[in-house]
């Protein structure tokens, strides 16, 4: 339901939350949709117009001032609160006071006054009359305008009859969907008391991550889980989760993926349950780009059919939805279809009506997208499971982080100049300022470190955003417009992580052979995540790399006394044999060197047994290198060369030639860290073996320097915190590809001395028991010995696909 959860008891009846604002919302929001443009204003400028307003009301001025009601019904209690920003007793009148933020010129706002924003304070109103005993009440919408600060004050004065006629229209309105709720809720929890694990068996390890999964989220506490391929990690982390939800212990369950493979394994988790007999209404997160049906224009209403009337027909379309429990990014689409709204701001609003939510991990934890329906003040305590949790720290950083690039702004204005000027003229003060500090990068060399942000920058974004906010209001159309909004969106976002600078921030400032950049890095994202982790009940981080624990609870924001879960392979150790080059270095200096002897370490490997091998290298440049050396010295191995720009066409014909019906051998060049270093399943035949060339470690850069020089002077570990940690975790996800079920078997060969060398070593597995290659003939005997061994090929295992 919309901003609350029930209280389940079977000896209690139910008393459900929801926010004025929510309320009023859902059910007086009408007419047609813009998202395209919105004249954001941050927390911080929304506050403070505010407290300029409440300073200087009279004496006895309460600001802040909290009511609440209860709505008591036969099967449920609704209650209904919020916070009024101001009351003031001026002898036998009292007013009431709503205030808002507005970048809208006043004339329009008075001109065309917002029914909802007139229905929150009215609603207030009642409350508080009610509260207080009141026989009538001034109510007074003011409006500050944030550029002029310039005030608009709207009163209306109403008797407690009209009051109540109004507050019970808006609360009748809105009970039903309560009532529909409160059955569904029942329903729901019924089937979740007695629902079984839906497998015959648990695998060895899923048990027991099932079992702290649930405490953890039935505790509220932070849970970090290593758990080998082919565990069932995605079932051990839904099933007991949505078992404590069904108990009351979460008011949701949000599954959280970085990639397409992880959502559609909680897609086939769900839909295993609920043929075990749940029922459960889930929903999944689709970008908007993807599920437009509109794409390439703007979401306006005067050029996209289902933007124009949108909130008219919004709340059949939820009604409709509301009959399906797996609304999946087709069901959302269907709905939408049916009732001409616009697909991705449904499933926005089905958010506030689902059980259990899919999505990317931008959702929550980027600030700019972050979903306060699931996240915000008012939202609930959710149960949150990040999988493939080792890719969060990187994509925090990114998230967190803000860029601007001098091209765009040179190109955009020039499109400017005689239909915008005031926005043109503010992009020209825009790109002097950043020619003046293209000049200093120059003459520093190329780039220049600051540890404070670039204020004068800030200033003019400032200006260029007014100016352009007010353009964009009067022109809904033009050719220009895009791209305006996209320059205007990276200005917003730039200036938003300004205001959020502190020392784990760097600014970077370049000018490469791309053109100038200025970038706003975050360098340690872990204050940022416990941020994020306050505003949800039990947080389950799951990988089958999160090597070394410490180092993840760390840099994800977990809690000190976060627990920390190591689950081995549950598949023979002997279906798996991992050699080692004792003599190879893939040192950046020695590359060039070492191409002929990674080549031949490569061809030891493949050449013993037919089948699909994937070649893992630490960057495109190196894997060129020695491909290049491979097809000239073994011309008689076919051979797949990944790109940097491969469509998902390309990757999906890539991935296809590893055929279980391959007679010959085949050998795909990848790299680590890539769109094929991870998430994707080749089992039985498809994969025989892996290479990896080299510790992963990522390439030197500027970003990669300031996180060392952060963690040395933080922790003295900054090289390991920078390099050597993600590194080996790029090699575990790679060698992972092998094996992905029990009856899989294969070889991984680790060429690099340094693996064999501590700390490398000690980062791996304490199940690989690492060989050491010999000379050529007796590595070449070494391998197909093992699969002498292993008597018939590998066969994928379908229970083990579905778990």
């Amino acid at each position: 339901m919309r901003r609350g959860q029930g209280i389940s008891a079977p000896f209690l009846k139910p008393t459900y939350k929801v926010a004025v604002r929510a309320l009023v919302e859902f059910v007086l929001r009408c007419g047609d949709l813009r998202t395209d443009f919105m004249g954001a204003l941050s927390a911080g400028e929304g506050i403070r117009a505010h407290q300029r307003i409440q300073r200087r009301r009279p004496a006895g001025y309460q600001p802040e001032v909290p009511v609440s009601c209860l709505a008591v019904q036969p099967a449920f209690d609704l209650l209904i609160g919020g916070r009024i920003d101001g009351v003031l007793r001026c002898g036998d009148q009292v007013i009431v006071e709503e205030i808002k933020t507005t970048r809208r010129p006043l004339d329009e706002v008075e001109a065309s006054p917002s029914p909802v924003h007139w229905g929150q304070v009215q609603c207030y109103a009642y409350m508080w009359a009610q509260q207080e005993g009141l026989d009538a009440v001034d109510v007074r919408l003011t409006y500050v305008h944030v550029e002029s600060g310039r005030v608009l004050e709207m009163v209306r004065h109403l008797d407690m009859t009209a009051l109540t006629a109004g507050f019970d229209d808006i609360v009748g309105r809105y009970l039903p969907w309560i009532e529909r709720w409160s059955q569904w809720s029942q329903t729901r929890d019924q089937s979740l008391a007695p629902l079984p694990f839906p497998f015959t068996s648990y695998r060895s390890g899923q048990r027991t991550m099932a079992v702290e999964v649930f405490r953890a989220v039935r505790d509220g506490r932070h849970l970090l889980v290593q758990a080998a391929t082919g565990i069932g990690k995605t079932m051990a982390a839904l099933y007991p989760a949505i078992k404590a939800l069904g108990q009351g212990h979460a008011a949701k369950v949000v599954f959280l993926t970085a990639r397409t493979t992880g959502r559609l394994a909680a897609e086939a988790a769900l839909h295993a349950l609920a043929r075990s007999g749940m029922r459960l209404k889930w929903v999944v997160l689709t970008a908007r780009e993807k599920i437009c049906f509109a794409p390439g224009e703007p979401c306006l209403p005067e050029t996209c059919a289902y933007a124009r009337g949108h909130y008219d027909r919004l709340n059949d379309a939820l009604a409709s939805a509301f009959e399906h429990d797996a609304l999946t990014r087709a069901a959302v689409e269907r709905v939408a279809r049916d009732h001409r709204v616009c697909p991705f701001e449904l499933s926005l609003e089905l958010l506030d009506w689902a059980d259990c939510v899919i999505g990317d991990y931008n959702y929550a934890f980027d600030p700019y997208v972050t979903l306060r329906r699931l996240f915000g003040e008012e939202s609930g305590r959710h149960a949150v499971l990040v999988d493939e949790a080792h890719n969060l720290a990187d994509r925090a950083r990114e998230m967190f982080s803000a860029q601007l690039d001098k091209g765009p702004v040179l190109a955009l204005r020039r499109r400017l100049k005689k239909r915008a000027p005031s926005v043109y003229r503010a992009m020209g003060r825009i790109n002097r300022w950043m020619a003046d500090r293209r000049r200093d990068c120059l003459a520093a060399g190329g780039t220049v470190i600051e540890k404070s942000a670039p204020d004068g920058l800030v200033q003019r974004l400032r200006a260029f955003m007014a100016a352009a906010e007010s353009w964009l209001r009067r022109n809904p159309q033009a050719d220009f417009r895009e791209d305006l909004l996209r320059f205007y969106f990276d200005a917003l976002r730039f200036v938003r992580t300004a205001e959020q600078y502190k020392p784990t921030y760097a600014t970077i400032v370049q000018d490469r052979a791309e053109g100038f950049q200025i970038k706003l890095y975050c360098l340690d994202p872990s204050e940022r995540l416990r941020d994020c982790w306050q505003r949800c009940s039990g947080v389950v981080l799951f990988s089958a790399t999160l090597t070394p624990a410490d180092y993840f609870r760390s840099i994800l924001g977990c809690a000190p006394e976060a627990q920390k879960l190591n689950l081995a392979s549950p598949f023979p150790h002997s279906n798996l044999t991992v050699f080692a080059t004792p003599r190879i270095s893939t040192l950046y200096n020695q590359r060039e060197d070492s191409c002929q002897d990674v080549s031949q370490a490569i061809a030891n490997l493949v050449l013993p047994h037919p089948g699909n091998y994937l070649l893992f290298f630490p960057s495109y440049e190196y894997m060129a290198m020695v491909h290049q050396r491979f097809r000239r010295d073994y011309p008689q191995i076919e051979a797949l060369v990944q790109t940097a720009d491969m469509t998902e066409a390309e990757r999906e014909s890539f991935l296809a030639r590893f055929s279980t019906q391959a007679t010959g051998t085949l050998a795909g060049f990848a790299v680590m860290g890539g769109i094929f270093g991870e998430g994707i399943d080749l089992q039985g035949e498809r994969l025989a073996g892996a290479a990896i060339v080299g510790v992963g470690l990522p390439g030197i850069s500027p970003e990669r320097e300031l996180i060392r020089a952060y963690y040395d002077r933080d922790r003295g570990s900054g090289f390991a915190y920078a390099y050597q940690y993600p590194g080996i975790n790029r090699v575990l996800q790679a060698a992972g590809r092998v094996i992905r079920s029990e009856t899989d078997r294969g070889v991984i060969l680790l060429v690099d001395q340094r693996f064999l060398r501590y700390p490398y070593r000690a980062l791996l597995p304490a199940t690989w028991q690492v060989r050491i290659v010999g000379d050529e003939t007796a590595f070449r005997s070494q391998v197909a010995s093992f699969w002498r061994m292993g008597g018939g090929p590998r066969e994928g295992n379908a229970l083990m696909n579905a778990q």
